[in-house]
């Protein structure tokens, strides 16, 4: 079962996760100070243009301006009609106000990405709303169901400005529901118009949703079976939302009370904590480590503590097919983005590098990003890329460490010593130089004072230099710090141990940064005015089935003609005896069965022959129990002899019919059934009223046959019969 976990208890963090019974398989988190800016609305300013970069910058409320290449920018931006670089420098000035989107966020000394032609995302579609040439279908959808949905589109109301998308989520939807989220589109880009005029630029016009809300448009499927949140107002927000857009899942999300935290009850902290690690285990014994560079991410697979195969190529290939699937998976749960290098462990064979690539791709199929992937290559490496949705969970929770600055390693003792060593030298050979003094770690003092205080010695004989060794508490290898004092004129003359520098360790950005401002958008939490349409699954059902619904009512388990022919195969005679039973049933032959007939059927003998006729037609419809009954009663009348003699009863041992009755029936049975939807379609008519049947001349002869017989047996006979195949239709 699949489930979405929704844990907001913390205000600090605001945790969604996909898990599929306890193995978790998406993860998104969201801290309130950093909400994400993708896909957020501003009116800017256009503050540079440079033709260089084929870009201008411009100024939207953040510290960094964005980043906006000519091409993205909207013909309605453009004072001319020219579309190369220099004409573009022209047509767009400096000072000029333009809305814009962000589509990839601020990373590092990067500003934000920006783009004039704005994208809306709702439920099922994603609507361009000035951009007319962009549009199609999403493509996950495969197969028919993009014919039909092209149709679905041509009923669709767009305006020839605007361009539309239909989503995963809107590939089994009928056009009533895109049609309200397309009029819930248009009404947002009307209120998003409308308020770019309200205000001078930079202001945030329109806020993306929070990350419960993107989870729910973006994630919620019909294969989720249960939403659960731990907090009441964030069970309230989500509950809002579905009502008004998603009533169809309303009874999904319920609100988690338990004491047992939320993501402890289905195990999966512990795999959370894995996304942070450098090292993530396999199953087999093996791991993969993750790092990451300036300019890609390096995936390399060990084969560690996996000796289950027979010989070094089968252990090669079960590491590296688990190693697929947890990088597929990985990549999810970090959100990581941009060039990928995969060190796979090396396999001689070509089928089974062919069979690791299929693997990984299989893997990556139910990732939302646009994921590129390459062939191993003759060194075992395999390339890839992936887009970024988001900030990954290393940049949204991590900090790069203060000590090695995002290095990783750090040098050891003797070699920042002798580093600091050699400087000194360099300092006090300068000319004019008076007194170095070196600010150190302990430690590195320690080895500086004690190891090389004869190199101290013969460099302060040999040039004349002062040379003071300062340790200090606050300093961590492999910082330190010299200084080069040029005249001893007006410096205060302080005791060594009153010149060791106060803790000036210097304050990571996070901690200079002052509280962000809280944006508030002109446009934020609109929601469709009417809810969204609920798809009747009823109306997809069979003539036939609706006709049988309402023939007998809503009581009785509905039969698709399907399933009707496997029953009555199924519950075709095998044995002679009551095969034969049947058929002398169906034929009327037989004193005894006709004796036994009459006492049933003419209950009371006082009444003429029409209304017992009547009574018994009614009492066997309202005994019927299917009208498959029927059909087998019929299969078995064309077996009946032509003339007018009892049917010879058969011995035991005798072989009864052809070898292929039962494939003759089914043919018979599928084209009854294929006459029966054809009638259902026409008017319902009188139970008494007679219909026309393939088998009318065998009908007839079996009717002269027992009128010869006993004209008295044919009148209480045949009106039930004619009746009971009457009311089939």
């Amino acid at each position: 079962m699949k489930r979405m976990l929704i844990n907001a208890t913390q205000p600090e963090e605001l945790r969604v996760a996909l898990v599929d019974g306890q193995k978790l398989y998406d993860f998104d988190i969201e801290v309130p100070s950093k909400e994400q800016k993708k896909s957020n609305i501003y009116k800017g300013i256009i503050t540079r243009v440079e033709p260089s970069l084929e870009a201008a910058f411009v100024n939207y409320g953040a510290e960094k301006h964005g980043f906006l290449p000519f091409k993205e920018i909207a013909p309605e931006y453009r004072s001319g009609d020219g579309d190369d670089s220099k004409s573009t420098k022209s047509n767009i000035r400096e000072g000029q106000e333009i809305v814009v989107q962000i589509e990839k966020e601020e990373r590092g000394n990067k500003g934000a990405a920006l783009t004039t032609y704005i994208s809306l995302a709702g439920t099922y579609l994603v609507l361009m709303p000035n951009n007319p040439k962009a549009g199609g279908i999403s493509r996950r959808i495969e197969g028919d169901n993009r014919s039909e949905l092209r149709e679905t589109m041509s009923a669709l109301e767009i305006p020839d400005t605007m361009g539309l998308i239909i989503r995963t989520a809107g590939s089994d939807k009928s056009a009533e529901e895109l049609q309200w989220d397309l009029n819930y589109l248009l009404q947002l880009w009307e209120a998003i118009e409308r308020s770019s005029h309200e205000q001078t630029a930079p202001f945030l016009i329109f806020q993306e949703s929070n990350v419960i809300i993107r989870a729910l448009r973006d994630h919620l499927r019909g294969d989720i079976d249960e939403i659960l949140i731990d907090q009441e107002g964030a069970f309230k927000l989500v509950h809002n939302f579905l009502k008004q857009v998603m009533p169809h899942n309303l009874h999904k999300a319920k609100l988690y009370q338990d004491s047992v935290p939320l993501f402890s009850r289905y195990q999966i902290e512990t795999q959370i904590e894995m996304a942070y690690k450098r090292e993530v285990s396999l199953p087999s014994g093996g791991s993969i480590v993750i790092d990451h560079t300036e300019a890609l991410t390096s995936i390399d697979i060990n084969s560690a503590r996996a000796t289950k195969g027979s010989d070094i190529e089968e252990t090669a290939l079960n590491t590296n097919l688990e190693a697929a699937d947890e990088i597929a998976r990985q990549l999810r749960l970090r959100d990581l983005g941009g060039l990928f290098v995969v060190d796979f462990i090396d396999m001689m064979s070509n089928k089974n590098q062919r069979e690791v690539e299929n693997r990984l791709r299989d893997a990556l199929k139910i990732d939302r990003a646009r994921i590129q992937t390459g062939r191993i290559s003759r060194f075992g490496l395999m390339e890839m890329s992936r887009q970024r949705l988001r900030p990954s969970l290393g940049d949204s929770t991590q900090l790069t460490c203060p000590r090695c600055k995002g290095q990783g390693t750090i040098r050891n003792v003797e070699s920042v010593t002798l580093a600091v060593l050699r400087l000194i030298e360099e300092e006090a050979m300068k000319k004019g130089t008076e007194r170095v003094i070196a600010h150190l770690p302990i430690d590195c003092a320690t080895f500086l004072l004690n190891e090389k205080r004869s190199a101290i010695q013969e460099l302060e004989g040999r040039l004349k230099v002062s040379i003071v060794v300062l340790p200090s508490k606050h300093i961590e290898t492999p910082a330190y710090d010299i200084e080069r004092i040029k005249s001893l004129d007006g410096l205060e003359d302080k005791p060594s141990h009153l010149q060791i520098k106060e803790d000036d360790i210097a304050v990571p950005e996070f901690a200079k940064q002052s509280a962000p401002k809280a944006e508030k958008a002109a446009v934020k939490e609109f929601l469709p005015d009417a809810p969204a349409p609920v798809q009747n699954k009823k109306t997809s059902t069979s003539l036939i089935q609706r006709f049988w619904q309402r023939l007998v009512g809503q009581s009785k388990p509905v039969e698709t003609p399907e399933t009707s022919e496997k029953s009555t195969e199924s519950r075709q005679p095998k044995s002679g005896r009551n095969n034969r039973r049947d058929r002398d049933r169906s034929a009327g032959g037989g004193r005894n069965n006709n004796r036994r007939n009459n006492n049933k059927r003419n209950g009371n003998p006082n009444a003429t022959p029409e209304a017992n006729a009547t009574a018994t037609a009614s009492a066997e419809i309202s005994h019927q129990p299917e009208p498959v009954e029927l059909t087998e009663i019929n299969d078995s009348q064309p077996n009946q002899k032509p003339n007018g003699d009892r049917p010879a009863r058969r011995g035991r041992n005798r072989r009864r019919g052809p070898r292929n009755a039962g494939e003759r029936k089914t043919e018979q049975t599928s084209v009854e059934s294929a006459d029966n939807q054809e009638r259902s379609a026409a008017p319902i008519q009188a139970v008494s009223e007679p219909q026309t049947r393939p088998y009318d001349s065998e009908f007839a002869e079996r009717k002269q046959r027992t009128d010869s017989e006993s004209p008295t047996s044919h009148r209480s006979d045949n009106a039930p019969v004619q009746n009971t195949a009457s009311s089939d239709d």
